[in-house]
This record gives structure tokens, C-alpha cells and sequence, in this order.
């Protein structure tokens, strides 16, 4: 039997997950009404149009993203994305910047890193973009050392935000690991044993998008 765990937000139209970044616009672009008159009577169907930024609710940043040269989207391989094995950290409740020292040596080659915070019980209030846990440039290196396939983090950003300083970005994505933001419901996960799942459409020449992160549990 197996457990499957939804580590995503639902995006809705006008909804905010960065500062600064635009709310997705989502509406019809064939109403079923408007369906009526290119099928059968009573066939109707429903297109809809989606107009958002790549940053928008639960996504996973490629190296693309942060590096020119680095690998985008649709260099990703499936290997570095599903059915990884997945082990979960939990910071301490207060705690903003997080060293290396929550892994405690913990065997995380090839496996996907996910990092409770518990930040996302703020998402869609003014508190979701204040003093966000995040790394620490010596947590994200030591990650890099240690082998991690995949970073993620139910947060606002992996990085602190208060100065235009990206270091866990520049050093895990310079590292071709890659990054999965504003993920939620981690308390759900247990600490080790699972599966983890994070696949965005295949985009090239794009750097971010949305993922239906999920994992899976053996029960």
C-alpha cells in the first residue's frame, strides 16, 4: 500500500507567491457556450488561458535559472526530478537562518533534501514575505559536498532576501542540484523512506515553473 502527499499549493487566479511578481490571470479562452457552435449538439467543451510568471505557487528553479549557461528546464532529466529518494529536516520553530548543523551529517548523497520550516501555515498573508527561514551559504554548501540530487524548502525563498546576496542559489543550482520553493504540508512527510516527486512541463530556455510536488509512502 502505497500513501501519496500533495506538497503543493493550488494556484488561483490573482494569487500572490512572490513580491513583486505577478498574480496569475486564468479565464476562458472557449466558454462551453461559445463550444456550442463548432461541435454536436450537446458536446460542449472548456478551454481555459493561463497568464502568470514561472514564479508562481509551489516551483522548481533549474540552473538556467540563476546561470546563462546552466542546464534549463528541458535539460532536466527525469532522474533528478521523480521517484527520488527523499529525507526531511526540520529547523527549529524562530529559526531564520539555517546552518549546515540541522543535517548533522546525515547521508543525503543522491537524495532529494527537503527542509520543514513550517513557514507555510503564513502563505497568502503579508507574514509569508518577512524574515522567512532560509539557508545559509555554508548549509547549502555542505549539501553541495554531501551529494544532495534535489533541495527543497516549504519557505518563501531558499535565500535570505534582504540583500540582493543569492547563495544557495548560486551554489546549488551552479551545482546542477535544483531548487524547489514554497512548498507546503511537510509535517505530512515522514523523516525518511519516501519517494519524492517534483516535475515541471519540459519549457525550454526557461529557468522556473510549477511543479505538483508530491511524495510517496510506503504505509
Amino acid at each position: 500500500m502505497k500513501k501519496l502527499i500533495d506538497l503543493s499549493h493550488t494556484i488561483e487566479d490573482g494569487m500572490i507567491t512572490y513580491k513583486g511578481v505577478p498574480a496569475p490571470l486564468i479565464c476562458d479562452f472557449l466558454t462551453r457556450e461559445a463550444s456550442k457552435a463548432y461541435y454536436a449538439e450537446g458536446t460542449t467543451f472548456h478551454i481555459g488561458k493561463i497568464e502568470m510568471a514561472a514564479n508562481t505557487g509551489t516551483y522548481i528553479d533549474s540552473p538556467f535559472h540563476r546561470y546563462a549557461d546552466g542546464k534549463d528546464l528541458s535539460e532536466l532529466g527525469l532522474e533528478a526530478l521523480a521517484d527520488l529518494d527523499g529525507i526531511l529536516f526540520h529547523a527549529e520553530p524562530g529559526q531564520t537562518n539555517i546552518g549546515p548543523q540541522l543535517f548533522a551529517n546525515a547521508d543525503v548523497k543522491g537524495k532529494a533534501v527537503l527542509v520543514h520550516t513550517g513557514w507555510d501555515k503564513h502563505w497568502r498573508t503579508d507574514q509569508y514575505f518577512e524574515d522567512h527561514p532560509h539557508l545559509s551559504e555554508s548549509a547549502a554548501a555542505w549539501l553541495k559536498e554531501a551529494g544532495a540530487t534535489l533541495v527543497g524548502i516549504d519557505s518563501y525563498n531558499i535565500d535570505g532576501t534582504k540583500t540582493g546576496d543569492r547563495p544557495a542559489h548560486s551554489i546549488l543550482l551552479g551545482a546542477d542540484i535544483p531548487i524547489v520553493e514554497h512548498m507546503c504540508r511537510l509535517q505530512d512527510v515522514p523523516d525518511s523512506g519516501f519517494k519524492f516527486n517534483a516535475v515541471p512541463v519540459k519549457v525550454k530556455k526557461f529557468g522556473t515553473f510549477p511543479v505538483r510536488a508530491y511524495a510517496v509512502v510506503s504505509t
